[in-house]
């Protein structure tokens, strides 16, 4: 219709509408073409703003013309992701502000490639989920736990869920409650739902979600709700993984090294683990080291986040490290949340074990 080929407007919105009788804001398009064909004057769209039905159509309408004309360009890499082992073949990442949905894969040579995108809605609220019934979104760094299938869930979700973490390690420590977010399909007697429509979970399409089955995996897929997605060039954020590993490795070479005041000029006030707080870590740290022969610290499965709804530059990096010393070893899951200082420099003031 913008390209100004009303015949072949006509064809597609036609066909559409044949396939998927329920896209409401499809059968709107379609109906108004052919009025607009037939020389009615007037849009339906303009003239009715005060009905609430058409003002989620008009702004579906707004959300899906943005959000394709958005597209990244090939290699582009969504700002939140840095880095993410090759245990995540795939990752999900929602622009909550455009209703878009992106299903990304992480290649083999360190770059990551759009394989699909499509429109999602979000909560009745927006985002920003803080507590119990407040029909918002969350925002933040998620991952899927599993698939909930048809037969075990009411209408209303469509032809099945995939559950998140939601509240993560970051939400608990934040001290943000609710439960049961998840991504999953709409009713069948309808095609999508309305931007703003959830109690704070993604929803999309029942063919959308079912095209994300394949490559989603319990436990593994990471899911990024993020309030403001920007796209990085190949080498902008090449360089910028490359300084937070660089920065990573400085901090866990001084730990091997017994370099005790080097490794803990990385952790900055307000610093929190254990219940313990910076003065409690520090003196703990200094005892255990000051007691160790020698102490080998190992790290694989590097993820690196920019976390995103921090308010300030925060960086999320989880990873498997193997301790070794004289007398303890163990291996853990670590995460540890990064800020950047006024002076720029960034210092770890959180670090979950698990």
């Amino acid at each position: 219709m913008q390209g100004g080929d009303a015949e072949g407007a006509r064809r597609d919105l036609a066909a559409l509408t044949q396939r998927q009788p329920n896209f409401r804001l499809a059968n709107l398009l379609y109906g108004e073409l052919l009025a607009s064909l037939a020389g009615a004057r007037g849009s339906t769209l303009i003239d009715n703003q005060q009905d609430p039905l058409l003002q989620d159509l008009t702004e579906e309408a707004r959300l899906r013309t943005a959000g394709e004309k958005a597209l990244p360009p090939a290699g582009y890499v969504p700002n939140a992701i840095l880095q993410l082992d090759q245990h995540h073949p795939y990752f999900i990442v929602v622009d909550l502000p455009k209703a878009r949905l992106y299903l990304m894969e992480n290649g083999k040579d360190g770059e990551v490639h759009l394989v699909r995108d499509h429109y999602a809605g979000m909560g009745r609220k927006g985002y920003g989920k803080q507590s119990t019934g407040d029909l918002r979104t969350p925002v933040g760094v998620y991952h899927v736990t599993g698939w909930l299938p048809k037969d075990k869930l009411p209408e209303i979700y469509g032809v099945g869920a995939f559950p998140l973490n939601y509240p993560n390690l970051w939400d608990q420590f934040k001290h943000r409650s609710g439960h049961g977010i998840w991504l999953h399909g709409v009713p069948s007697d309808t095609y999508v739902r309305a931007p703003r429509s959830s109690e704070g979970c993604v929803t999309m399409a029942n063919d959308d979600l079912l095209a994300l089955k394949p490559y989603v995996t319990a436990g593994e897929t990471p899911v990024i709700l993020s309030d403001a997605v920007e796209w990085l060039p190949p080498d902008q954020a090449r360089d910028e993984r490359r300084a937070f590993l660089a920065r990573i490795e400085d901090w866990r070479s001084k730990w091997s090294h017994k370099d005790t005041d080097g490794y803990l000029a990385y952790y900055g006030p307000g610093f929190t683990t254990d219940g313990m707080n910076l003065a409690q870590f520090v003196a703990h740290k200094r005892r255990v080291n000051a007691g160790k022969r020698f102490i080998d610290v190992q790290l694989r499965d590097i993820n690196l986040f920019r976390y995103p709804g921090a308010g300030e530059p925060m960086m999320l990096a989880e990873f498997t490290m193997d301790y070794r010393s004289d007398n303890f070893r163990s291996t853990t899951q670590k995460q540890q949340f990064w800020r950047q200082d006024k002076n720029g420099d960034w210092k770890i003031f959180r670090e979950e074990n698990r």
